[in-house]
């Protein structure tokens, strides 16, 4: 085969040396992106509104009742989302709703200022239309860029004040502030008065007596209960192997035991089947001479077994080993405080200190101390992993994320290996492609469709489904003691991902940060490839880039957004869990679930949303509703908490990768900003309406520490530390001469950094309303009934 593909149709049209008409075409096609992606929201808002609409409400509702379902769902409070939906979902939608509020002025600025200047005040050769729009159409050295700077300082202002706002706002789902004060009173928790102390002795075991001596000896009459759990990891593994070798054990006994009986009721045969009887005899006697009989194995099996079983005993007993970790609660949050910042500043001042001997016994030297997260936060399971284990866990999750993040961070790296592999295979199949590839570049239709609308179609599938995924596993591998610290951790890698890959690469034109570092270190060894580092810098390279990511955030707004609207993977697991179920227990509607919804009112979404006399109660937590349409999703068996059917790490790493990319290309590209505000606008409503009708679980707490949010707030600033870094980088090369603009750009970043941030004060009044934990606690403590051991599983002596 000479000719593996035949000419295109129109050579002629296409011009190779990539002139004026081909950029023209090129950036020109952004208006046939959004054509596209309109026509697909468009078909996910028609889908919503005449079959999603009947899945959430049993019946399509009319034009007024739906008016009057969507007005309860834009006029529901924070309150009620936190009190509803748990105060994650409140946050959520609080971040999201700042976030929008924080653009929308800036996305006025860009419109109504920035955009004219660039388009009829700039003055270099720029031949498309989107470049006009951008800084690059602004000369180099020109006055007016002092402008974009003014304007990058009143971006940094509206953010640290809007940002500051966004703060005050998330305060009332705090259970405590900074300090540990209640940020709002009606809230009810223990963990305001705890701390947890990790590095403990795990031959303490149960035992509390000298753990409880030395705080009453510290703290005297400050101390409520000292909580000391045993080596959960260890009897989460213990129970584990004990029913799989019950199991084996059982499985092994039947095969005996059907041995036996074929062996007694076996006829003499003739032929064939003696043989095989006889082969069968043989293998049995060579396997009893090397010891691998089944009688031998389930002897081990039942010795196994005894030994777990002893284990397990001493879990009942309570004579186990200690999980290396205890819950301090004192009686007032005051000496809660105290005793945080009393060990911090023991940690600091560690070196030339010397220990009791009671802290010797309790290894004082090896304590972390910190405020206690919720109960329900907790993995009770993971209590009792050793360090060596989570830093081997951690190593080897940190090690594959390197890997991954080298070499096969971008669906484009796989592109460009099968580009690769493609040419190795036949080279000449591969230069008459590159000629169809260059006739299709001359179509608008077909360029934007193939080129645009297709490539970030496939990296947003990549980026919202498959690594999210894996990193989240990954996440789980890690065994984090928190679920908190789980989502912080599984936010932390996607963010990075998100950002290397739609930032840096996408920047870069490169496939891998394998072969960006390479061309960069290629500048050292020849004088040549410095000449590809210098086109990054050029007005052409900074044009695709903000086209690029404009397109990503077109196709994420419009698609995406419309996507998270259909809610296809809540209603599908709902439909499968419906065919699930027994088709006798609906037979009695009164127990049934969906009789309830069905006889409900089509405008009821006002009726289980909470009245504002409720609120006046001060144990009030918002769990015994009567009538509330909540789908009851099953405890998760590893935490005491409802299991999350919202991936909140997922779409906070989403959306910080758009708030990043809206804040490093709003000066460079104002068309960005607009469409970054729609984004978060857009989201908010449809987040909001999928927390009321999809994603309600009943049992998640209204109020908690906030460690995720605030995770998040900080992402949210170094956002703008890269917003900031981008244009001092541009200033330095297309500034004015005197390089004025990137000193002041360099010395606005410092400001920034040492602006104070508006965080949690110390309230007294707050302590004079809640004097001591008896004002909280009503019966057990949660600590104490989460730490005891579970034996609901052993069910083989009952």
């Amino acid at each position: 085969m000479n000719h593996s593909l035949s000419p295109p149709p129109s050579p002629a049209s296409f011009d190779g040396g990539g002139g004026a008409e081909d950029d023209a075409a090129w950036y020109g096609n952004i208006q046939y992106l959004i054509n596209i992606s309109a026509i697909g929201a468009s078909c996910c808002v028609f889908i919503f509104l005449f079959v999603k609409l009947r899945s959430d409400h049993h019946r399509i509702p009319g034009p007024t009742a739906l008016a009057a379902k969507l007005l309860a769902v834009w006029h529901s409070t924070r309150r009620e989302i936190a009190h509803h939906c748990g105060a994650d979902a409140a946050q959520f939608l609080l971040i999201e709703g700042g976030s929008f509020a924080l653009l929308l002025p800036i996305a006025a600025l860009s419109v109504f200022v920035m955009l004219p200047l660039n388009l009829y005040a700039g003055t270099a050769l720029l031949h498309d239309q989107f470049s006009k729009t951008t800084i690059n159409n602004i000369e180099k050295g020109s006055a007016l860029l002092w402008v974009h700077f003014l304007f990058v300082l009143v971006v940094v202002v509206l953010v640290h004040f809007g940002m500051s706002a966004i703060e005050e706002r998330l305060k009332f789902t705090r259970f405590r502030d900074g300090n540990g004060n209640l940020s709002d009173p009606s809230a009810n928790s223990t963990a305001i008065f705890t701390i947890m102390v990790q590095g403990l002795p795990k031959t303490l075991g149960d035992d509390r007596t000298l753990l409880q001596e030395y705080f009453q000896y510290r703290y005297p009459g400050k101390v409520y209960r000292v909580i000391v759990p045993m080596d959960l990891c260890a009897l989460d593994d213990l129970a584990t192997e004990l029913v799989s070798v019950r199991d084996q054990i059982s499985r092994l006994v039947a095969r005996i035991d059907s041995q036996v009986f074929h062996g007694e009721t076996e006829d003499v045969e003739n032929g064939w089947g003696s043989v095989v009887r006889k082969g069968k005899v043989l293998w049995s006697r060579i396997r009893e001479m090397l010891g691998f009989t089944d009688e031998e194995r389930l002897r081990k099996l039942q010795e196994l077994r005894a030994d777990l079983e002893t284990e397990l005993a001493a879990y009942k007993e309570g004579r186990a080993l200690g999980a290396g970790v205890a819950f301090v609660i004192f009686k007032d949050v005051y000496t809660t405080n105290k005793a945080v910042q009393d060990f911090q500043n023991e940690k600091k001042r560690r070196f030339g200190k010397f220990f009791s001997i009671m802290e010797l016994r309790l290894q004082r030297n090896q304590w972390k101390v910190e405020r206690a997260p919720l109960a329900t936060d907790i993995y009770w399971n993971h209590l009792g992993s050793t360090k060596l284990q989570l830093k081997l866990r951690r190593g080897f999750v940190n090690t594959c994320l390197l890997l991954m993040l080298l070499f096969f961070s971008s669906p484009l790296a796989v592109i460009s290996a099968v580009k690769s592999a493609g040419r190795i295979i036949n080279a000449e199949a591969m230069d008459n492609a590159q000629v169809w590839l260059a006739w299709v570049q001359s179509s608008s239709w077909l360029a934007s469709l193939i080129f645009q609308f297709l490539p970030n179609v496939i990296i947003f599938v990549s980026m919202y489904i498959v690594i999210p995924s894996a990193l989240s596993y990954l996440s789980k591998f890690e065994r984090h003691l928190t679920v908190s610290g789980e989502q912080r951790a599984a936010l932390l890698k996607m963010v990075c991902f998100f950002l290397v890959n739609l930032i840096l690469l996408r920047g870069l034109v490169e496939s891998s940060l394998e072969s960006a570092i390479l061309s960069m270190g290629r500048c050292y060894l020849d004088g040549e490839d410095c000449k590809r580092i210098e086109q990054y810098m050029s007005a052409s390279f900074l044009t695709r880039s903000c086209l690029s990511s404009l397109a990503f955030l077109i196709t994420s707004t419009f698609l995406g957004i419309s996507f998270d609207l259909l809610a296809p993977i809540p209603w599908i697991k709902r439909k499968i869990q419906k065919f699930r179920k027994n088709d006798m227990l609906q037979l009695v509607p009164e127990q049934s679930e969906e009789y309830l919804l069905e006889h409900q009112e089509i405008d009821g979404l006002r009726r289980p949303l909470m009245p504002e006399s409720m609120y006046d109660s001060p144990r009030f937590n918002g769990d015994d509703l009567p009538g509330q349409d909540l789908y009851v999703y099953p405890i998760n068996r590893t935490s005491a908490a409802p299991k999350q059917s919202f991936d909140f790490a997922q779409y906070y790493a989403f959306n910080l990768t758009i708030f990043a990319l809206t804040m490093i290309y709003s000066s460079f590209a104002p068309l960005v900003v607009p469409v970054g505000a729609v984004y978060f606008g857009y989201r908010y409503v449809v987040d909001k309406y999928n927390f009321l009708f999809v994603y309600r679980v009943r049992g998640f707490p209204a109020g908690n520490d906030g460690r995720l949010m605030d995770t998040v707030l900080s992402i949210m600033r170094f956002c703008v530390d890269l917003f900031l870094l981008s244009m001092l980088l541009f200033f330095s090369v297309q500034g004015d001469s005197t390089k004025l603009q990137a000193i002041f750009t360099l010395g606005l970043s410092v400001m920034y950094k040492l602006l104070p941030s508006r965080n949690d004060g110390f309230h007294p009044a707050l302590l004079e309303g809640i004097q001591t934990v008896d004002n909280v606690v009503d019966g057990a403590i949660d600590y104490e009934v989460f730490s005891q051991p579970k034996f609901d599983w052993d069910t083989y002596h009952t």
